[in-house]
């Protein structure tokens, strides 16, 4: 734990020391951000906690499973465990935790990597407390359960209400997108750009049907795990930039008999 600590200081000492310099596209608060993957970190810990605990099916449960008390758009990937596809899954989900690293290459990016390396670890941790408190409290059944080939002893265990929503879709969506969203915006007239964001939204969606065809998740699970994790690694560095212009706004409004405000974000 006190490692764990040192890291995160030494992260965030970094990122206030960066954000004085003018030629990054972000600012980032060494207490702001800190408390933020604090928390983040917290909630993630104990949502996990939560995923544990949870109960596994009883075997009476198990022999009454039936495909038909999932919902039509779910069921038609009830019963499917692939163990290839499982394994598969891995090769795009550990790569894309490695995709910011690799956009530090570039010379612009690099230049700031402490700022950017504390931006992603809040953008994960952001990730990862959603996720775990989410699935945390959504016992869910994954389809691998509704399978005659996947053993009981698999099925019992807490691991099998786990589905709802996709963890390893959500992981590697934030981490895809985050890489593209920094790329973007470190470098507005490259026209590596469109091959970037292609290559983020291509990865994901990858980790997401391999998800699938190994009977971990639903397709409504993955959909949801790949828009909360792209919105992580977008808005994340979004809501740091720069702006010349005040994020607030206040709009009088006045009618015959009404009077009040209009108040608008916008980033």
């Amino acid at each position: 734990m006190k490692r764990i600590l040192t890291i995160f200081t030494i992260l965030l000492v970094t990122a206030g020391q960066i954000q004085a310099q003018n030629d990054s596209p972000y600012k980032t608060s060494t207490v702001v951000d800190g408390a933020i993957i604090i928390a983040g970190s917290g909630l993630s810990y104990y949502g996990l906690t939560l995923m544990q605990d949870k109960n596994g099916l009883t075997d009476e449960q198990i022999a009454n499973l039936s495909k038909t008390d999932v919902n039509g758009f779910d069921r038609f990937s009830a019963g499917w465990d692939s163990e290839s596809a499982k394994k598969t899954s891995d090769i795009p989900f550990y790569g894309s935790f490695a995709l910011p690293f690799v956009a530090l290459l570039n010379d612009n990016i690099g230049n700031k990597a402490g700022q950017v390396v504390v931006l992603y670890v809040e953008t994960m941790a952001v990730t990862g407390a959603l996720f775990t408190m989410t699935n945390g409290n959504a016992p869910r059944i994954r389809p691998l359960v509704y399978s005659p080939d996947v053993e009981n002893s698999e099925k019992t265990r807490a691991n099998a209400r786990n589905s709802f929503y996709a963890g390893h879709t959500a992981a590697a969506a934030s981490a895809s997108f985050f890489a593209a969203k920094i790329f973007h915006d470190f470098n507005p007239d490259s026209n590596a750009r469109p091959y970037v964001w292609a290559a983020a939204a291509a990865i994901p969606a990858t980790v997401g049907y391999l998800r699938l065809r190994a009977g971990k998740h639903f397709l409504s699970d993955n959909l949801l795990g790949y828009t909360l994790g792209a919105a992580a690694g977008i808005l994340v560095p979004q809501l740091h930039k720069k702006t010349n212009k005040t994020n607030f706004s206040l709009m009088p409004i006045t009618a015959p008999n009404y009077r009040g405000a209009l108040l608008t974000y916008s980033f």
